[in-house]
C-alpha cells in the first residue's frame, strides 16, 4: 500500500476530511527511509518533527545517569512517536527515537500540525484525538508498571502486540519491562 493511502486509512478512523483536505494533510508530510540501527533522535536534539510509522519498527527511549535504558513505546506500522515534549516545549530531547528495523515514516513538522489545525477542524479533530489516545495508553502502562508483577506485564504486552516477540530483541523487551534478559527468558518458557 502506498504511503497517501496508509495515512489516509489512518485518519480516516477519525475524521473526515474531503479529497482537497486529505491532499492539503498529506503534502504537510516528508517520506523517509531510516535504517536498522539509525538514530532518529538523541538526547540533546533540537526536535522539529513527529513520525508516523509507515513500515518498521522504532523505539523511543530513555538512558538514566546509571545508562540504564527505559524503553517508552515500541513504534509499529500506523503508531506515532517522538520527543513529544521537546516538539512542544521547545526543550532539547531527553528521549531518543532510533531504529529496530529498517523503517519507512512519514514525518510532520510541529509547524506544519499546528497550520493543518487552523485550517482544517477535522485535522484539529485527528491530533486530538491521537493525543487522548496516547494520553489514556500511558496512564494505562504506568497503572500496570505500579500495580502488576512483571508476569502479569509481559503476558499483557504479548496478549495486546503478539508480533513484537518476532520483531523485537528480547533484551529490548525485557528493558520495556523493567527487567533482565534473564528474568523474560524465566517468563516465556
Amino acid at each position: 500500500m502506498q504511503p497517501k493511502q496508509i495515512l489516509r486509512e489512518h485518519v480516516a478512523k477519525i475524521a473526515t476530511l474531503t479529497d482537497e483536505e486529505f491532499d492539503n494533510f498529506f503534502s504537510r508530510f516528508e517520506l523517509q527511509s531510516f535504517k536498522k540501527g539509525q538514530t532518529i533522535i538523541a538526547a540533546g536534539d533540537s526536535v522539529r518533527r513527529e513520525y508516523f510509522v509507515l513500515s518498521g519498527c522504532l523505539k523511543s527511549f530513555y538512558i538514566n545517569d546509571d545508562l540504564k535504558m527505559f524503553i517508552l513505546q515500541f513504534a509499529m506500522p500506523t503508531w506515532w512517536t517522538s520527543d513529544f515534549n521537546a516538539l512542544y516545549s521547545g526543550e532539547k530531547a531527553t528521549i531518543s527515537v532510533d531504529c529496530i528495523t529498517d523503517a519507512e515514516v512519514l514525518s510532520l513538522t510541529n509547524e506544519s500540525r499546528e497550520a493543518l489545525c487552523r485550517e482544517i477542524h477535522q485535522a484539529e479533530h485527528f491530533f486530538r484525538w491521537r493525543t487522548n489516545k496516547g494520553y489514556v495508553a500511558s496512564q494505562k502502562r504506568l497503572l500496570s508498571m505500579m500495580n502488576n508483577d512483571v508476569k502479569h506485564r509481559y503476558e499483557e504486552l504479548m496478549a495486546q502486540y503478539p508480533e513484537l516477540y518476532q520483531i523485537v530483541p528480547k533484551q529490548l523487551i525485557a528493558a520495556y519491562l523493567g527487567v533482565s534478559r534473564e528474568t523474560l527468558s524465566r517468563l516465556h518458557h
